[in-house]
Parts: structure tokens; sequence; C-alpha cells
């Protein structure tokens, strides 16, 4: 990806080297839901997900600890700047076309935990997008198990981490995290599910789209970038991560969408650059 040239976002903040110094707040809502779900979606406790130490409804703010930075982690960090910057010149061009407003969400850089609205998360739920505070938020760390424990390295693979997650801010702006929120407590499980997947997969096709008007604005695509994201989108299907894990694969507990699917929607973006092909929850077969 061709990304040294790029414009940086202001809308970073870097807390790397910051740990959570006292008691934790913990927000409720779709924000908990979310950071639950994607701990259990990279096979992780979710109980580790919230911290239950410390006096209920206190925030203890955050103290510096004695983390060096590698010079390789920095360039991560230069690179994710980049990647919300051009995600940014996208969806304020494709938001003006449709007669509104894009707020831009900011990125937070996190070591070992962070405290967001959404509540208090380790590293290892992986990258997660909190409804309540409009973040992205990110342990650069994620990317060393992108490549080495999903087999799936490069840098657009990493730049399709970042655009999945601003994805879910568009469904914010949009009402659609909020509708699926609210749709959730009337169905059953196996039907909540199955409406987080097709949020998650619109989520996908959202960072194909935004490959593609990226491409076409700033030509930042090279020759084998889009088989790096296709590559990082299977590597994360639920039916292969859970056949990794368990062994076996339950499709009625799937969160995010088969591997197929997740290469399906993005591509589906990638091709189309159109937002009305991203609508997964219009389609009678994912």
């Amino acid at each position: 990806m061709r990304w040294q040239d790029g414009r940086r976002s202001d809308n970073v903040e870097d807390r790397r080297g910051m740990r959570s110094a006292g008691g934790k707040k913990v927000g409720g809502g779709i924000g908990v839901i979310i950071l639950a779900l994607i701990a259990m979606y990279f096979g992780v406790d979710p109980a580790i997900v919230l911290d239950q130490g410390g006096a209920p409804g206190m925030s203890g703010g955050d103290s510096a600890v004695s983390a060096p930075r590698s010079p390789e982690e920095d360039v991560l960090a230069e690179f994710v700047s980049v990647v919300l910057a051009d995600t940014e010149d996208v969806w304020n061009d494709l938001f003006r076309q449709m007669g509104r407003e894009y707020r831009e969400p900011r990125l937070v850089l996190f070591t070992d935990a962070v405290e967001s609205a959404c509540g208090y998360a380790q590293a290892a739920v992986g990258p997660f997008y909190c409804p309540s505070d409009q973040s992205v938020y990110i342990d650069l760390g994620f990317y060393r198990d992108l490549k080495l424990r999903h087999q799936a390295p490069g840098d657009f693979a990493q730049a399709y981490v970042i655009a999945h997650e601003v994805g879910h801010h568009v469904q914010k702006l949009l009402g659609i995290l909020d509708k699926v929120n609210n749709l959730r407590r009337r169905v059953s499980e196996v039907e909540a599910n199955q409406l987080l997947v097709r949020m998650e997969l619109q989520a996908d096709c959202m960072a194909g789209l935004w490959a593609n008007h990226a491409h076409r604005e700033r030509q930042v695509l090279e020759e084998g970038d889009i088989e790096e994201a296709l590559n990082a989108a299977s590597a994360i299907g639920d039916d292969r991560l859970q056949r990794q894990s368990r062994g076996y694969v339950s499709p009625d507990s799937f969160t995010h969408g088969t591997s197929a699917q997740r290469v399906e929607w993005f591509t589906r973006g990638a091709r189309s650059g159109d937002l009305n092909q991203c609508d997964t929850f219009a389609a009678g077969r994912l």
C-alpha cells in the first residue's frame, strides 16, 4: 500500500504506555455487548473484557508506565494514522453526496488494556469500535497476531482492520447500529446472532468500498494488496476460527460470518464502490 506520503489524521489519541490506575467505570448497552462478542470471537474468556475490580462507578484515570516503544511500532502508529485519514477523506465525500455530514471518529492507540465508554477492555479482545464514544480502539500488538496467529500478513491486511472498524462508525451515524441493538432485544439468541452477522458483513463491504474510492482518488493500492485484505477476511471467518479453536463449527453461534461470506462482501464493496451494494440486511442470501 502506498501510504508514506498520505495525510496524517488529527483524530488519533495515543495512549500507548498508559494504564488505568483505579477502579473502572463500565458502560452499558450495545458497547459492552460488542466487547464481549469480540472477546468470544477471538477465543477469549469474555470475563476478562470487563474489569470487575475497584469501586463501582469510579473512573481512576490513566498513569504512565515505563514501556519503551519500538521503532517498528512507531511506524505502525503512523501507518494507522494515514489509513484513518484516508477513510475520513472517503467518507466525508460520500456523506456530502448523500446530503449528510460525516462526524469523524477518533482512533485510540493503547497498550495492554484501555478504558472506553463501552467498558474496560484488555488487548486480547482485539480492535473494537465503541459506539458510546464513537472511537476505534487498537493495541498495535494485534497486527503481530494477525500475521502470526491468523497467517494474514501485509500492510493492506492491517488497513482492512481499521477500515472495517470505521465501517461500524458509519453504521452508527446511519442509525444501523442502534436499530440492530433494538431488534436484538426482541428476538431469540440465534436470530440476534444472525443480525450481528449481517452487521459485520456490511462493515466488511464498507471496508472494500473504502479501498475502491481510496485507489480511485489517490492510487494507494499496489499489486497484491486486495489479496492481502481477502486473506485477512478469510482468516477471521467464524467457521475457520471455530474449527481452529474447538475442532468443530456451530453456525447458530456465528456473529461475523464465514470466511467465504467475509471475502464475498469485501469484494462486493471493492468492486462496486457503491454503498447501496452493501445492504446486507436486504440480501436474501449472504
